[in-house]
C-alpha cells in the first residue's frame, strides 16, 4: 500500500476526466453526531454550510473545474438562494435526501415520498433537472437494494450510493467497483473509487480517509484506476471538511470525534493538488455517454 506501488498521474493530454462530488450538509448533521445532535435542534445550531459552499464554489473556479453537488432538501429549503448560486456557476444539483436520514431507517414509501420531494425542490430552486441522488453515508446496501427501483420510479438517472468496501458505517464490499446498473434497468450506479492492492479494496474516493491518509496514497490510486484500468474516479467531500474553525460537537463518541475532525486544517491544501494533479468535472458529464444509453449498455464494473 505504498506510494511507490501505484501510478503516477498521466501527462495533461492523455488525462481520463474523473468525478468530482460534494456532499452539502452542515457539520452538525453527519451521520457521526445523530447520537448526540437531535433533527429536532438543527434549526438551534449555527449554520456554516452557506459559508463553506461557498469557499468551495471558489475553490472550483479558481481550478477551474466543474462539480455535481448532493444537496440536502433541509439546506436547499432553509438557504432557498444557495441551491440556484450552484447551478449559476455550472455545477450539477443532485440529491442527497432531505434531511439525512438512511436508507435503512426509512420504509419504502418514506423513501419515495423523501426522495420525491427533494427531486421537486432542487429542481424548482435550480432550474434543471435533477438526475443523481446519493443516499446519507452511502447507506444503500444489500438490505436496502430495493431503493435503486423507486428512484428510478422517481425519475433518477443515476444513483452514487455504494463505497464499495468493508467498512463499519457503510460498504457493500462485493459490488461492482464501477458504474453498473442494479436491479432497476432504468438507473444506473456510480460508486466512488477504490483500488484493488494486496487482494483487498481500498478507499480512494475521497471524506475521512483523504483527510487522513497521506496526499500521495489519493494520487497514485486515482492514477492507478485512470491508468490501468482507463476509468474515471469518482471523488467526494463535505464543504465542513474546509472548516476547521468549525464549531466543536460535545458528547459524541472519540471515534466519531476522530474520524470527523482529523486533517480539517489541512484539507483545503489537500483539495488545490488534487484538482491540480487529475482532470475533473461533474458525474452527469463524465458519464454522459452511459447515462444516454439504454439499460444493458453501461459496463458492469469489477
Amino acid at each position: 500500500m505504498t506510494e511507490q506501488a501505484l501510478a503516477r498521474p498521466a501527462p495533461a493530454a492523455d488525462r481520463v476526466v474523473n468525478a468530482l462530488s460534494v456532499d452539502v450538509e452542515d457539520y452538525y448533521q453527519v451521520s457521526a453526531f445523530a447520537g448526540v445532535v437531535d433533527r429536532a435542534s438543527w434549526d438551534r445550531w449555527p449554520s456554516r454550510v452557506v459559508d463553506n459552499t461557498l469557499r468551495t464554489l471558489d475553490l472550483f473556479a479558481e481550478s477551474g473545474v466543474r462539480a455535481t453537488f448532493f444537496t440536502l432538501g433541509c439546506v436547499a429549503q432553509a438557504h432557498p438562494r444557495l441551491v440556484a448560486t450552484i447551478a449559476a456557476a455550472g455545477h450539477e444539483v443532485a440529491s442527497h435526501g432531505f434531511s439525512h436520514r438512511r436508507v435503512g431507517e426509512q420504509t419504502p414509501r418514506a423513501f419515495r415520498d423523501d426522495v420525491v420531494a427533494t427531486k421537486a425542490l432542487l429542481e424548482d430552486q435550480s432550474g434543471a433537472p435533477v438526475r443523481g441522488y446519493r443516499a446519507a453515508s452511502f447507506s444503500i446496501d444489500r438490505g436496502t437494494w430495493w431503493a435503486f427501483d423507486v428512484l428510478a420510479e422517481a425519475g433518477y438517472a443515476y444513483s452514487s450510493s455504494i463505497h464499495p468496501i468493508a467498512h463499519d458505517h457503510y460498504g457493500v464490499p462485493d459490488a461492482p467497483r464501477h458504474p453498473f446498473r442494479p436491479a432497476a434497468p432504468d438507473l444506473m450506479e456510480i460508486p466512488v473509487a477504490t483500488v484493488e492492492l494486496l487482494g483487498r479494496r481500498w478507499s480512494c474516493g475521497g471524506g475521512g480517509f483523504f483527510r487522513v491518509l497521506p496526499y500521495g496514497w489519493t494520487r497514485g490510486a486515482v492514477a492507478r484506476i485512470n491508468a490501468r484500468e482507463g476509468r474515471p474516479a469518482t471523488f467526494y467531500f463535505h464543504p465542513w471538511e474546509i472548516d476547521p474553525d468549525q464549531p466543536r460537537v460535545s458528547g459524541a463518541p472519540m471515534k466519531a470525534r476522530l474520524r470527523h475532525y482529523s486533517g480539517l486544517s489541512g484539507m483545503a491544501d489537500k483539495l488545490r493538488r488534487l484538482l491540480r494533479d487529475f482532470a475533473w468535472d461533474r458525474i452527469d458529464a463524465v458519464h454522459a455517454g452511459a447515462l444516454r444509453r439504454g439499460p444493458g449498455d453501461a459496463a458492469s464494473g469489477s
